[in-house]
């Protein structure tokens, strides 16, 4: 069983700055790529920005240059730092991971709970 937890989103000005983090815990022999995803209120859930084992990442465009996403993988933990938010930005962010279980089953249908940002003046 893998569980992935997610923490530090919440209600920010315009132009203002959070990090959220997502640490996986559970029966795990390794953890390829990690990722966040988004959900805005009547849109599908989008990609934010991935990153693999090996630190290379992955953004969408609406979040380049603003957003970094970065992982510690001894404590198996991701990381993303949003910078200038813009009320767009408002959804549930989710947690992904693609991770090896210890019966060698591989499987990167691993979500976190999802946490909540909120961009407005």
């Amino acid at each position: 069983q893998v569980q992935l937890v997610e923490s530090g989103g919440g209600l920010v000005q315009p132009g203002g700055s959070l990090t959220l983090s997502c640490a996986a815990s559970g029966n795990m022999f390794r953890i390829y790529e990690m990722g966040w995803y988004r959900q805005a209120p009547g849109k599908q859930r989008e990609l934010v920005a991935t990153i693999t084992k090996e630190l290379n990442t992955n953004y969408a465009d609406s979040v380049k240059g603003r957003f970094a996403i970065s992982r510690d993988n001894d404590k198996n933990t991701v990381y993303l730092q949003m910078n200038s938010l813009k009320p767009e930005d408002t959804a549930v962010y989710y947690c992904n991971a693609d991770i090896l279980g210890v019966t060698f089953e591989r499987s990167n249908n691993n979500w976190g709970q999802g946490t909540q940002v909120t961009v407005s003046s």
